[in-house]
């Protein structure tokens, strides 16, 4: 697995894999040398609904053969990036466990919720600041 996430360009526009990097907002990495240099290698631009954006834990996915690019984001820029990748019951559930961050109150429910909708035990430390023995146990109780 690689750090980076990955742009890269699909050939069917249509198909469901990634994220425009538009739909994603403002993404520092878009107005870089490299990657403008590497967008116009390929002979299209940054909106292209050919283009799309995957996170590094997704990177295998992307098709063999095609054209890819690693970029660097931020932590705010690969939170957003996959809560547009995330099914839309589980982008609610990571909104609550964002909100959680402020609040102890309903943590193992909350935390149960996620995991019955499928949150990996990992994101919900990321979202929430957790110990990891805590989704650990709830995923346990």
């Amino acid at each position: 697995m690689t750090d980076d996430a990955y742009l890269f360009l699909l050939d069917d526009a249509s198909a469901q894999l990634g994220v425009p990097p538009a739909a994603v907002g403002g993404l520092a990495c878009m107005e870089t040398p490299a990657v403008r240099a590497w967008l116009d290698a390929q002979g299209t631009t940054a909106t292209s609904p050919h283009l799309r954006l995957l996170p590094p834990e997704e990177t295998a996915a992307v098709p063999e053969g095609a054209e890819r690019l690693p970029v660097p984001l931020s932590d705010e820029e690969l939170n957003r990036l996959r809560h547009h990748l995330a099914p839309e019951s589980l982008a609610g559930v990571e909104e609550e466990l964002l909100a959680y961050r402020d609040s102890a109150d309903g943590r193992d429910g909350l935390i149960g919720r996620a995991l019955a909708a499928g949150v990996p035990p990992h994101r919900i430390v990321e979202l929430t600041g957790v110990d990891p023995a805590t989704v650990t146990a709830a995923a346990e109780g």
